[in-house]
């Protein structure tokens, strides 16, 4: 009993000892380092003579406001489908957000916008930081109810790193066009989560299998994560992109690839489904397919045709995956994916890739015109040819792919630590061990939930 007395109250000083030393370290370097741009700054701004309409903010800011949204309660109430995990699935998402906002913005401002010995902040730098921030929640969903607060914490300390550097690769170094993030937020987010729960496989999860499922008005809450990801998806998409028509026609080919994976999804769960009835599941996650898989080419002219046509695949494939691959990831390749991440986000993600190299190939500048130094500028410039262009768009997939799995396996060794408080395997998908939960009183008094001292942890 001592010992447990100990383990606990090293548990409870462990993450307000950790918030406070990232926070007072991300403070510290954002004084000396961070500083207002030149569309932000008082001074510079009034000094040139612009037009207050003429700000980047009016252009860019309702697209942060989508992308803001689906990341702190779209991804939020999507991961609520526990049973007994909502707090810490909305909470924890609000946590890692708000911490990665604050790393990514300066990791990505060191690798891309440090200029003079600082680094310069407007409304992209917080589009930019949030499109981080859905990577890390896109693992998070991977390891969801398998870890604790301190360990996603050091997991996010690591993966923004990694993002910003392979995003640095992949979009600085090798010129790769991936306005959605096909290969740098969702393959990436994904694959590092996976091979992050390899790693942190647990044999004796069974003993929290009865917690694991979902009941009916969770799955309610995790609809409501649903419908708020499909309607901002194409914002989150053209966010990034260049005002104008290709911003315009990014909004369009998600639109229409979000409206076709929704339709497919439908159909094949019913199919694959007992007695033609519908899956919950498939239908909070594969239906948003169409989004993750016009990510990278959804800037180009894919056409309403083409958008159609990949998202039905996008939504066909993650259903599929949801009702036959996920039982064949934890029995024979020990991966326990809680959220099905593989299918919303890894495969999309892939196939967004490999599509993107395929509409980058038939680039030509007939069906580009004058537009064509906005999507493809290497191009325009005679520095690529189509081909050579679609090869480096291969390329950064396998980029991506080795970031992704040296990083989560290193991710995994890290959270193995054993003083970072993991939930034993009898009490995970649990919200009390972190959270104070209502009731919770009177449920120990008809059975205290107990730690069994044969638990392994993470």
């Amino acid at each position: 009993m001592a010992g447990s007395r100990r383990r606990g109250a090293c548990g409870r000083l462990l993450l307000p000892l950790l918030c406070l030393l990232l926070q007072g370290a991300t403070a510290i370097l954002f004084a000396v380092f961070v500083r207002y741009n030149h569309e932000t700054d008082a001074n510079h701004w009034h000094s040139g003579n612009h037009s207050n309409a003429d700000n980047e903010f009016y252009f860019r800011y309702p697209s942060f406001q989508d992308v803001h949204t689906m990341v702190f309660v779209g991804f939020g109430f999507l991961m609520a489908f526990l049973q007994r995990y909502g707090f810490s699935s909305v909470g924890f998402t609000f946590l890692l957000a708000a911490f990665a906002l604050q790393w990514s913005t300066l990791v990505q401002g060191f690798l891309h916008s440090f200029d003079g010995s600082y680094i310069y902040v407007g409304v992209e730098s917080m589009i930019n930081a949030d499109f981080c921030a859905g990577a890390v929640l896109i693992s998070f969903g991977a390891v969801l109810g398998k870890t604790g607060p301190a360990q996603l914490l050091l997991m996010a300390l690591l993966e923004v790193a990694l993002f910003g550097i392979n995003e640095f690769v992949l979009l600085s170094l090798l010129g790769v066009k991936d306005a959605g993030g096909s290969m740098t937020i969702h393959t990436f987010g994904a694959y590092f989560g996976l091979v992050l729960s390899r790693v942190l496989y647990r044999p004796q999860l069974e003993k929290s299998k009865h917690r694991q499922g979902s009941i009916y008005h969770s799955d309610l809450f995790a609809m409501i994560g649903t419908i708020f990801l499909w309607i901002f998806w194409p914002s989150f998409n053209s966010a990034p992109t260049a005002l104008g028509d290709g911003q315009h026609r990014t909004v369009l080919n998600t639109y229409y690839s979000l409206t076709a994976s929704t339709l497919s999804t439908f159909a094949l769960s019913a199919l694959v489904g007992g007695d033609g009835r519908l899956d919950m599941v498939h239908i909070q996650n594969a239906a948003l397919a169409g989004g993750v898989v016009v990510g990278t080419s959804s800037e180009m002219m894919l056409t309403p045709f083409g958008a159609l046509a990949a998202g039905f695949l996008a939504g066909t494939v993650s259903t599929l995956g949801y009702k036959f691959f996920t039982p064949v990831l934890e029995s024979k390749f020990k991966i326990q994916d809680t959220c099905g991440v593989h299918n919303l986000h890894a495969m999309p993600g892939v196939l967004g890739a490999l599509l993107g190299v395929l509409v980058t190939a038939l680039a030509t500048s007939e069906a580009y015109g004058e537009g064509l130094p906005s999507v493809f500028p290497l191009i325009a410039t005679n520095q690529r040819s189509a081909t050579s262009q679609a090869m480096c768009q291969l390329f950064g997939l396998f980029v991506t792919l080795t970031f992704a799995s040296v990083g989560g396996a290193f991710g995994g060794l890290l959270l193995k630590l054993p003083f970072l408080d993991a939930p034993p395997d009898s009490k995970c998908y649990e919200d009390q061990i972190y959270w104070e939960v209502p009731g919770e009183h009177e449920d120990e008094a008809r059975g205290p939930l107990r730690v069994e001292e044969s638990d392994t942890q993470a």
